[in-house]
């Protein structure tokens, strides 16, 4: 309750700060009734107000559509609200993931709604579905609210048919000062909301991503990537990681409900709760000095329905510009991953009064490899790097619930060359 109550303070003081700005003037553009065919991009200038007409307002791609996105937005100050966008996404080609130094907004077609290198834009109560792209795509825009969208039955597929990330709502290239909130998913072959940047643009900033719904989404529910300063906050899920022909296991793009990309610092994780994820369940790479605190991931199944079924939460260093430092992970639920609870690297972290239980539900007693046999088999596992070295050292471990398949013996592990007394572990609770 407590937490509700302070996120609904944080949702009105945003409210109060946004209306207190001065209202620009805008041109209001009422869409006909019904359905509207595009066969080109409908550009939507700065200072204009576009919504739907009493009765509805669709706008679908017409066979042959040619352009980036179904709705371009070209300048500031624009509202867009009250109508359904609907594409045809089994008519399009199949492509993969962009090169490394390319952007999104400059590869990927088929989008819903666009808006690059612009401010002040607000996207109210759009539906979108069979969106072959990103149902919504910002790229290098200043101060955007994205409230009570819609997105079923979107995203596409690489040349084997596996998700190519699209279907949802991505942020990019520094995108900044935005929300994402109260929206729904279902049935979306990439990732649901994700921030994502090049290593050489500047990282996205400043964001809320809350209270939004996902089911049944190929790829991740939500990702940080290269960011800072953003809440991710009472979310909720099931089904992530699902339909299992839809994850990208050529790429080794493992199902997260909540994963990190890139170099991400001053984020918060807090009071997400997900069920049914054949993959991790919090992905902490390039993740640090923040928070992972109240989460909630449940998987209920026998474990032969969890192919990419991973650990708990898991940190990894693959941006060489951070350093696996100073995250609070606490009192957080994690029941039934397929191995650990948690793997840890690095230094300066608290791990406490966390609940991990039904740990280890495939019963692996099997060897992760010569160097570190146990990873898979361990509750919280002190590990001596991932992608880079970076021992588990001066970190505090205490007062967590640890409990599944030889947890008596396997609780709280050192990887080898992890000397127990670099860290401090104490008022742990093991049971088998």
């Amino acid at each position: 309750m407590i937490q509700r109550a302070a996120f609904a303070v944080l949702l009105c003081m945003a409210a109060a700060a946004f209306l207190m700005r001065p209202v620009p003037r805008r041109r209001v553009v009422q869409l006909p009734r019904g359905i509207l065919y595009l066969k080109s991009e409908m550009a939507v200038e700065g200072g204009t107000e576009l919504h739907g007409a009493p009765g509805g307002s669709v706008l679908r791609f017409a066979p042959g559509f040619a352009g980036r996105a179904l709705i371009v937005v070209k300048g500031p100050d624009v509202v867009l609200r009250d109508f359904s966008i609907e594409g045809n996404r089994g008519s399009d080609a199949r492509t993969g993931l962009p090169p490394y130094d390319t952007p999104f907004v400059r590869f990927t077609h088929g989008n819903g709604i666009l808006a690059a290198a612009v401010s002040r834009l607000r996207i109210e109560n759009v539906r979108f579905r069979e969106v072959a792209g990103f149902a919504v795509l910002i790229s290098g825009v200043r101060d955007v609210a994205i409230d009570r969208v819609q997105v079923r039955d979107s995203g596409s597929g690489n040349a084997l048919g596996r998700n190519n990330a699209t279907g949802g709502i991505l942020l990019e290239e520094g995108t900044r000062d935005f929300r994402v909130t109260r929206c729904e998913f279902a049935n979306v072959r990439g990732n649901g909301i994700w921030t994502h940047s090049l290593y050489t643009s500047p990282r996205n900033a400043n964001g809320l991503i809350a209270q939004n719904r996902f089911a049944v989404i190929g790829r991740d529910a939500i990702q940080v990537g290269h960011a800072t300063d953003v809440r991710v906050a009472e979310n909720a899920g099931r089904a992530i990681g699902f339909p299992i022909d839809a994850v990208d296991v050529e790429g080794r793009a493992v199902p997260v409900a909540i994963d990190t990309a890139g170099n991400v610092e001053r984020c918060s994780y807090t009071g997400n709760h997900f069920e049914e994820i054949d993959g991790k369940c919090i992905d902490l790479d390039g993740f640090h000095d923040g928070e992972i605190r109240a989460n909630v991931c449940v998987n209920r199944a026998p474990p032969g329905q969890y192919r990419f079924g991973n650990y708990g939460i898991v940190m990894n260093n693959s941006n060489p510009d951070m350093q696996s430092c100073n995250i609070r992970v606490v009192d957080n639920l994690i029941d039934g991953p397929l191995f650990g609870g948690i793997f840890v690297i690095g230094t300066g972290h608290r791990i406490a009064g966390n609940r991990l239980v039904n740990l280890n539900t495939a019963h692996c007693g099997c060897s992760y490899s010569a160097s570190d046999p146990d990873i898979l088999s361990s509750g919280i596992y002190l590990g001596r790097g991932a992608e880079r070295p970076a021992p588990a050292r001066g970190n505090l471990i205490e007062d967590n619930e640890i409990q599944g398949f030889q947890m008596k013996t396997r609780c709280i592990v050192n990887a080898p060359g992890i000397s127990s007394e670099w860290n401090t572990v104490r008022g742990n609770r093991c049971e088998q």
